[in-house]
């Protein structure tokens, strides 16, 4: 967080041309949103962020604003560019506290959301304020899903997610927890019920297995879940974090934070590809990146690993016949998600891919009439701000299929 976001904001240039919303995922209109706070006004600022984004708070922390917004400020080819990551978040915070949101008036249209993540949200918020009767259907007990149980609070505050519950309550959104579509009942049941239209967005939440000998021993987890409940692990005082993205960086903060001593990242090529920022921050917390190394074997006292040798594209080409053991107290897997596929597989009509994800047009719909799907079940594993971007667009495609249906309907 800047210093002195005035100051901040007062570096903009303004550009004509500005390559910061280009390089926003969203198309943020940053130079509008920054014209407006320093002309005093905030509320109009925050009001045009959230129209955008509804998670534009939540995007000003958690975002790889040097990849996106930041990186491409024109400031930052001769110098340090604007830190607009700290501006929209004064905005969008200053906005989320003012807000007073009413209930819009019904079209008595019944739309189900299932799953209360960042593209859950985003859904269950756009097409409350058009009038719909949404209900959120949740199978945890708390709203947020990968934005509360799998971003650790020191990135991502708890106190920002319970902001949004309230938002969507004030909305008149209904919300059932601990309910998992596909085991008591499915989307026939939601259909039978009323529900004219349903946006699937359970996320990958499912861990993607090594399938090597020794995966099932006790000492053995899977980052994903040791991410949603961190303090019943027992970890001990070394860890091999298995994999190199952003989540595996988590695990190893989170570790680190928690009273291990030494935790190794291993990556099977000679690249890491989490972004550069949550890779330093892993570093200077104390976590050692060691490359080249694929793991053939767990054991109880550690990983058997063979050394692997890269191409000029950091793809493995070749894999030792040798292996040496790395000691460690716990094992974490974390090389990748897939979907739950408990709604997909028991839907009736629903087309999935060769990956399990849901297949939809560019508008979100999927095979089935009416059902539609948005975030990380159709894209696989991405980011927040790529989830409310497809939202947006299944959001309204909803929307217009609502519209179209006969009116007695």
């Amino acid at each position: 967080m800047a210093h002195n976001v005035i100051a901040e904001a007062k570096r903009c240039l303004n550009c004509k041309n500005p390559l910061c919303r280009k390089g926003c995922p969203i198309s943020t209109p940053i130079p509008q949103m920054i014209s407006k706070f320093l002309n005093g006004d905030i509320k109009g600022a925050g009001e045009m962020v959230f129209d955008n984004n509804p998670l534009s708070v939540v995007c000003s922390i958690v975002c790889n604003h040097g990849n996106q917004c930041q990186g491409h400020c024109v400031r930052g080819i001769k110098g340090e560019p604007v830190e607009i990551s700290s501006i929209e978040n004064f905005v969008s915070s200053n906005y989320l506290d003012s807000l007073q949101f009413e209930k819009p008036v019904s079209n008595g249209i019944k739309v189900a959301v299932v799953g209360s993540g960042p593209a859950g949200i985003t859904i269950s918020i756009k097409m409350a304020q058009l009038g719909y009767d949404v209900t959120v259907f949740e199978s945890k007990t708390s709203l947020g899903g990968v934005l509360r149980f799998g971003i650790p609070e020191f990135r991502l505050p708890k106190a920002i997610v319970d902001r949004y519950e309230v938002l969507m309550r004030k909305l008149g959104v209904k919300i059932k927890f601990n309910v998992t579509i596909g085991k008591a009942f499915g989307v026939d049941e939601l259909f039978r019920d009323g529900f004219k239209a349903i946006s699937i967005g359970t996320g990958v939440t499912w861990p993607i297995a090594l399938n090597i000998k020794g995966e099932t021993l006790g000492h053995v987890h899977y980052g994903v879940h040791f991410l949603e409940k961190p303090e019943v692990y027992q970890l001990g005082k070394s860890m091999i974090i298995i994999g190199a993205g952003n989540v595996a960086m988590d695990v190893a903060r989170t570790a680190l934070r928690r009273g291990v001593q030494d935790v190794k990242i291993t990556v099977r090529s000679d690249k890491y590809s989490a972004s550069d920022e949550e890779k330093e921050y892993a570093e200077i917390e104390g976590a050692q990146f060691i490359y080249n190394k694929q793991p053939v074997e767990i054991t109880d006292d550690g990983v058997l690993f063979a050394d692997t040798v890269c191409d000029e594209n950091h793809r493995v080409i070749s894999v030792s016949d040798k292996t040496e053991l790395m000691r460690a107290d716990t094992v974490m897997i974390c090389v990748s998600q897939r979907p739950s596929n408990l709604i997909l597989k028991n839907t009736e009509g629903l087309e999935v891919n060769e990956r399990g994800l849901a297949k939809i047009t560019e508008n979100g719909e999927t095979s089935r009439p009416g059902l539609f799907a948005s975030g990380d079940v159709v894209r696989g594993a991405k980011t927040v701000v790529e989830a409310v971007e497809t939202s947006k667009r299944v959001a309204q495609a909803m929307h217009e299929y609502l519209q179209s249906l006969p009116k007695d309907n």
